[in-house]
């Protein structure tokens, strides 16, 4: 199992797994790489002399193999610790080896998703992925993620499908953030210096309007589903509460 799956709260499953392309290791690895191809060299070239020259070779040949090794090794260990996991609640991201950092976002905080890919990429279906959210905090870019283009489907689908069941459940998603967005003006309000054409005399208000019933089926079906959310997690006991007291008060 895992460190991802250790995460996964009551009632979330794991949708998609990803992690970067092959090509990320042998870039990171690549100093290790030259290090081993050196140390051979230096091996094969200390059979050639004899006395000091060949002691010196030979120590350089072991401190560069076993160097080589080892930072191999750790870059290994690194790229199969980094994860990129889709579930039915949000975006996960794992990396570390002896300290691990996990990140998420929820799927209802994702607005859209920016995947960037070069020719390079698009030969060997590798590219980046970047995540936009409502906050600030949340997943980082996706470097160079193997078949961006199947995970980028799959998270929107995913995020679609958790939409649906919170509107079946009564819980309709809140409207994307925009930066800068203006807010709506108050259509009642006016200002001192705007004039009150044809002024007449006071009109009585309106009665307030007849509470709305609600047909007893649908509310039962609609409990249902909020008690299904409940119990996977997607709201707490409190809003489930809340909820319920408003829909029995509609009967």
């Amino acid at each position: 199992m895992s460190y991802a799956d250790g995460l996964l709260s009551t009632g979330e499953r794991i949708l998609y797994r990803n992690r970067q392309h092959p090509f990320v290791f042998i870039w990171g690895a690549r100093w290790a790489i030259l290090a081993v191809i050196v140390a051979g060299l230096s091996l094969w070239l200390s059979n050639s002399f004899s006395g000091p020259l060949q002691t010196i070779l030979g120590w350089l040949t072991a401190i560069l193999f076993f160097g080589g090794l080892i930072v191999a090794i750790w870059t290994a260990l690194r790229y199969i610790n980094q994860e990129y996991v889709l579930t039915n609640r949000r975006v996960i991201q794992v990396e570390g080896v002896v300290a691990r950092k996990a990140t998420d976002s929820s799927l209802e905080k994702i607005n859209d998703a920016v995947l960037t890919q070069s020719v390079f990429g698009r030969m060997f279906d590798f590219g980046d992925l970047t995540v936009l959210t409502a906050s600030e905090s949340g997943i980082e870019k996706m470097h160079m993620i193997r078949s961006p283009i199947v995970y980028k489907k799959k998270m929107l689908d995913a995020k679609h499908d958790h939409e649906v069941d919170m509107e079946r459940a009564g819980w309709a998603p809140a409207p994307p953030l925009r930066d800068g967005a203006a807010m709506p003006a108050d259509p009642g309000a006016t200002t001192a210096s705007t004039p009150i054409a044809n002024a007449g005399p006071p009109v009585a208000p309106a009665p307030p309007p007849a509470p709305v019933r609600s047909d007893p089926d649908e509310v039962t079906r609609t409990l249902a589903n909020l008690a299904d959310l409940r119990d996977r997690g997607a709201i707490s006991p409190d809003e489930y509460d809340h909820k319920k007291a408003d829909l029995l008060a509609r009967l």
